[in-house]
């Protein structure tokens, strides 16, 4: 039986950059045992952060519902914060957001193997929400946003990290972020042996 391992996109965002918490977070996936295949340190072009996230209405209406979620949950008006309480005018908003996010200034965008890579590094991660994120991952560890604190202030979550959220995510942002030729898994890491050996 042959067993495959996954590939993910993990991008390291301006914050965790500007705050110098670049080698922690990364020794966090290596430890776990994931395997570095690539990174890159570059500011992304705005083409490039538009098409990191969806433009299609199902994505926007997702997004836009979390946030109206969250504002009933809070007694919160969308019309007086946002100016709308339409879903997909308020998931618009979020996406511009985010490409404002992911465009501010330098951020490390890296490609991880392993077994099931995917989910641990999302595990690993924690709930997009950093209010909600578990303590011990790296957004409940370095991040305290919330929601209406990022909409009042028209920008998204401080989240510090983008981690691909299925293998169809990640295949697309593996071909959006990198060349195949700067994709570097030919090798074992020392430990491999003893993590995964038979018996």
């Amino acid at each position: 039986m042959s067993i495959q391992t996954q590939k993910t996109i993990i991008i390291l965002k301006h914050d965790a950059v500007a705050r110098g918490l670049m080698g922690e977070i990364l020794k966090r996936f290596e430890r776990a045992g994931l395997k570095m295949a690539a990174f890159k340190f570059i500011q992304a072009a705005e083409d490039l952060a538009v098409k990191h996230y969806p433009s299609d209405d199902a994505w926007y209406r997702t997004a836009g519902e979390r946030t109206l979620t969250e504002y009933k949950e809070k007694g919160i008006d969308p019309v007086k914060e946002l100016g709308t309480a339409d879903a997909i005018k308020i998931g618009k908003l979020i996406k511009k957001w985010n490409v404002d996010y992911l465009t501010e200034g330098p951020i490390l965008a890296t490609v991880w193997e392993g077994y099931d890579a995917i989910k641990i590094a999302r595990k690993l991660v924690g709930s997009t929400k950093p209010a909600e994120a578990a303590p011990g991952t790296i957004r409940g560890d370095f991040s305290i946003d919330n929601v209406e604190l990022a909409n009042a202030l028209k920008r998204p979550f401080r989240n510090l990290v983008h981690a691909s959220g299925n293998e169809s995510e990640a295949e697309n942002e593996l071909d959006l972020w990198f060349e195949a030729s700067e994709i570097c898994n030919d090798y074992f890491r020392a430990d491999q042996e003893m993590m995964f050996k038979a018996g």
